[in-house]
């Protein structure tokens, strides 16, 4: 009988520096010790990928997203190497592999490409060998044969791909937080530990702002079924495990809160310039947040985060397109909260009292977003947050 596989991921923070990826090897060796077969995927080291794109932004200021690419690829490849060395020099046999030697496939986006199939075989060759496997995060190989990447935080959906795909055991997210909090802590004094989320509220938050995991690796983990932990790297704290609903306890009529900076409002004309403004969005690829339309006005709200080219998308817009940046958003996430018109009410009323003005307000079944100036979006979590998880 074959050893259960485990999937690890090291968040940038936990191997910034080579004492901390000492300690990472340390771990890694720990849980193979207990007899699984052991994968670890690798963000890049601390602050690599904010350094790579500062010195691109010295070159052009519209950078190709191909070459973006090519360049980011590298901070993952540095901290896959660094580890498989630790892990050496601690007795036991590893190999680092690249997004494309771990079969990660992709779409031909990129700058935050999309994950369309894994072809683990040469991991699963490697582990047979008796090998702890360290795969690069974040990148991945399209049908073009192209390198691609999958947008900032997508070492978390390389990690919960490959699990999936080699039928792990469980995947574990480990990085510089105990796990999943209703709200950001640095933020809200009051935020508190989830024990456990469900897959689709924390799908809602991680899409609109919350850090915590890649919104798409809560994707693959809600469709593959592996059982998702998020948790610390250092210390014995469990976590927060990501269940399905009947399994998570709500105590309490919310599950979180999160805000999101640096947005951008397009605003364009129905009759006059709403289909140049789709059509560029398309071409770009630009990650619709919220798209508003009555028979005079069109609102797209997203957030220029993996659009590396943004310059040269927002010169194809000007003239026709009413650009807004600096905007920002806060929602709030729990079981229907979309669907209850009080509490909808309530919302928007805590904004009032809190004398923030609402731009546009969003809603699905699980979560409501209230669009605001992103210099509200601190003061307006922690009123929300105050009025509907601490009372």
């Amino acid at each position: 009988m074959s050893q259960s596989i485990v999937v690890q991921k090291y968040g940038g923070s936990s191997v910034a520096d080579v004492e901390r990826i000492r300690k990472v090897a340390q771990r890694v060796v720990e849980t193979k010790a207990k007899g699984y077969r052991v994968v670890v995927v690798v963000s890049a080291m601390g602050k690599t990928t904010d350094q790579l794109m500062a010195r691109a932004r010295e070159i052009s200021a519209s950078p190709s997203r191909r070459e973006l690419d090519m360049l980011l690829s590298c901070g993952e490849r540095t901290s896959m190497a660094l580890l498989s060395m630790a892990i050496q020099e601690l007795g036991h046999e590893a190999i680092s592999l690249t997004g494309s030697q771990s079969g990660i496939m992709t779409n031909d986006r990129h700058s935050g490409a999309r994950i369309l199939e894994v072809r683990p075989y040469r991991v699963e060759d490697e582990l047979e060998r008796g090998r702890v496997v360290i795969v690069a995060g974040f990148q991945g190989v399209s049908y073009k044969r192209e390198v691609t990447t999958l947008g900032r935080g997508g070492s978390d959906t390389t990690a919960v791909a490959l699990a999936g795909a080699l039928g792990a055991e469980y995947c574990e997210i480990c990085s510089d937080v105990d796990g999943v909090y209703s709200a950001d802590p640095r933020v809200v004094d009051a935020a508190a530990l989830l024990k456990a989320i469900s897959h689709e509220e924390l799908l809602e938050l991680t899409s609109h702002g919350a850090k915590v995991l890649h919104a798409e690796s809560v994707e693959f983990a809600r469709r593959s079924g592996i059982a998702l932990w998020a948790r610390a790297t250092v210390g014995d704290g469990e976590g927060t495990r990501i269940d399905k609903p009947e399994s998570v306890d709500h105590e309490h009529p919310i599950t979180g809160v999160t805000g999101q900076r640096n947005l951008v409002r397009l605003r364009a004309r129905v009759t006059q310039s709403m289909d140049h403004m789709l059509a560029v969005a398309a071409d770009a690829s630009l990650p619709v947040l919220h798209l508003d339309a009555d028979h005079e006005i069109a609102d797209l709200w997203f957030s220029p985060t993996d659009v590396p080219d943004w310059a040269k998308v927002r010169e194809k817009l000007l003239g026709q397109v009413e650009i807004e940046e600096g905007c920002g958003a806060v929602t709030i996430v729990g079981d229907f909260f979309g669907r209850n018109a009080a509490k909808l009410a309530r919302a928007r009323s805590v904004a009032a009292g809190a004398g923030i003005r609402i731009k546009a307000m969003a809603t699905s079944p699980l979560r409501a977003t209230l669009f605001c100036a992103q210099d509200d979006v601190d003061e307006l979590t922690r009123a929300l947050h105050r009025a509907f998880r601490e009372e």
